[in-house]
């Protein structure tokens, strides 16, 4: 060994020898991370090519890239977004990941493409782009609720009550988000009975008041005797519309009648002939009746939704928020207004 290395027993020579090892490493790890870092980034690009094709409205290819234009562009494809122009903010997203070398801003912007896609219906490529983002980042609270719903509108229920676990882990409550999946899961199921269904609803109805207008709804598509004898004189409001589309054969006169409020629906609408004797409490329906009592039997409701979380409202009804994706959120609010004439053209 003294042959091979004169003065290996110097503590200066075994000093530089640890040091020239550690630069060794250095540079080693170093170049691993490099390498690592390129083929993430190599293998990112492969990834984002699945999604890149002819569909996307905005040819981007030529455009050449600035720093600066990261916020203006990302605030267009926001635009883009909101307009419902998705081809639009698909492509400008797809060119800013592919462009911007900071991970964090390419995660983000990666969440916002995986959102685009949920909105735009492209479930599976939203699917892909989640897991991929979770590959890298598992604790991604936003990104896991968003797989379950991407899971639920496949009808996956499955898969959507597994991202559930992962949820409690990181310390979220999910108890309102597992007995909607429930719900959903027992409503679309084919392998369950009629009988069943409507057993394992009223169950729940008893158990889960927040879900209650869901149930009704499906009590009613299912068994209008049971849905009849299941709804809340106390909670009309809250099925107001459910109530006033339903059609002549499936109302019970006789808990319609032996109800004020219920009395008063029916007879604005025309169902019933004799007017109820005192005000239901419902301004909307008081005014209609008193208004058909008059004379006027020209007057309907109008129906709009209101997301309580999020604040949007549309023209039709929801179990999830299209704008932000929560449930249980859904007010119902009611206008008069005149009723559209009808008119004997048939599809027949």
């Amino acid at each position: 060994m003294e042959n091979f290395l004169p003065g290996y027993k110097d503590p200066l020579f075994s000093i530089l020898l640890i040091i020239v090892i550690s630069l060794i490493i250095s540079i080693a790890t170093y170049g691993w991370g490099l390498y690592k870092q390129q083929k993430e980034q190599g293998n990112l690009l492969k990834f984002l090519d699945k999604f890149d094709s002819a569909e996307c409205a905005l040819d981007t290819a030529d455009m050449p890239f600035e720093p600066h234009l990261l916020k203006p562009l990302t605030l267009l494809a926001k635009a883009f977004e909101n307009s419902g122009e998705y081809h639009k903010s698909i492509s400008i997203y797809l060119y800013l990941i592919k462009h911007i070398s900071n991970d964090m801003g390419k995660s983000e912007l990666m969440e916002r493409l995986g959102n685009t896609y949920l909105h735009a219906g492209f479930l599976e490529r939203a699917r892909s782009l989640y897991v991929e983002i979770l590959r890298k980042r598992p604790r991604n609270v936003k990104v896991l609720y968003e797989l379950g719903v991407v899971y639920e509108m496949m009808h996956q229920y499955e898969k959507a009550k597994e991202v559930i676990e992962p949820l409690e882990l990181l310390g979220e409550d999910t108890y309102n988000l597992k007995k909607f999946l429930e719900l959903s899961q027992i409503t679309s199921s084919k392998n369950i009975s009629i009988a069943e269904k409507l057993k394992k609803l009223q169950k729940m109805l008893k158990q889960e008041p927040e879900l209650y207008r869901q149930i009704i709804s499906v009590l009613l598509q299912l068994d209008t005797h049971i849905a009849w004898k299941s709804i809340d004189m106390e909670r009309i409001h809250d099925i107001l519309d459910i109530l006033w589309f339903l059609p002549n054969s499936q109302v019970d006169l006789d808990i319609i009648t032996s109800n004020n409020a219920l009395h008063t629906l029916y007879y604005a609408k025309g169902y019933l002939q004799k007017a109820p004797k005192e005000k239901s409490g419902i301004f909307t329906l008081d005014m209609l009746a008193t208004a058909r009592k008059g004379g006027l039997e020209e007057g309907e409701l109008l129906f709009s939704y209101l997301c309580k979380k999020c604040k949007q409202s549309y023209p039709v009804s929801f179990k999830r928020c299209p704008n932000c994706m929560a449930i249980n959120s859904v007010k119902v609010e009611e206008q008069i207004a005149k009723a559209s004439p009808k008119t004997n053209y048939s599809l027949l």
